[in-house]
């Protein structure tokens, strides 16, 4: 007699579905934070030009941002009872942020996208703060406060870097 594995079942008081549509909007969230550290991480590998340094350091700084929530949406999945991405493969059906894989991307360009790709990333957010808030997750809801305020600081760096004159 074989001992199946033990079904993860985390105690949470969130409705079942609730908790589901919850764990729906954070994994989405996960696997596009996952694709804009890589991005940004691409962009401070291969960024060039006049600003380099400035530029460099600045993309650093916020990849490292990125990465550092990505364990905290993680937990709050678990903490609702249902599982989060496994692999890059997860992470690739669920991302909404799209990769750029081009040879070269002047540096200019490489600050729009990211500023683009912060932005739809605070709508993420905000619609995610909608579903749990419905869902009476209060502790999600006061951390996705903080997300979306550092995803709105890094776009207003990203465009305030990028102005010319």
């Amino acid at each position: 007699m074989t001992n199946a594995p033990a079904k993860l079942d985390t105690p949470t008081d969130i409705k079942t579905n609730a908790a589901k549509t919850v764990a729906q909007a954070l994994n989405a969230i996960l696997a596009d934070s996952y694709a804009l550290y890589f991005k940004t991480k691409n962009f401070h590998w291969h960024v060039s030009g006049p600003h380099f340094r400035d530029y460099h350091l600045m993309l650093d700084e916020q990849a490292t941002q990125i990465i550092g929530t990505t364990d905290a949406i993680a937990e709050r999945v678990r903490k609702t009872g249902n599982t989060t991405l496994r692999s890059i493969g997860d992470i690739a059906r669920h991302q909404t942020i799209k990769d750029n894989d081009a040879d070269f991307v002047s540096a200019d360009k490489m600050l729009a996208e990211l500023r683009e790709d912060n932005l739809a990333l605070v709508a993420s957010l905000r619609e995610a703060k909608d579903i749990v808030d419905e869902a009476k997750d209060n502790a999600t809801s006061g951390i996705l406060d903080d997300w979306t305020d550092q995803a709105e600081q890094r776009a207003w760096f990203l465009f305030e870097a990028s102005r010319k004159g």
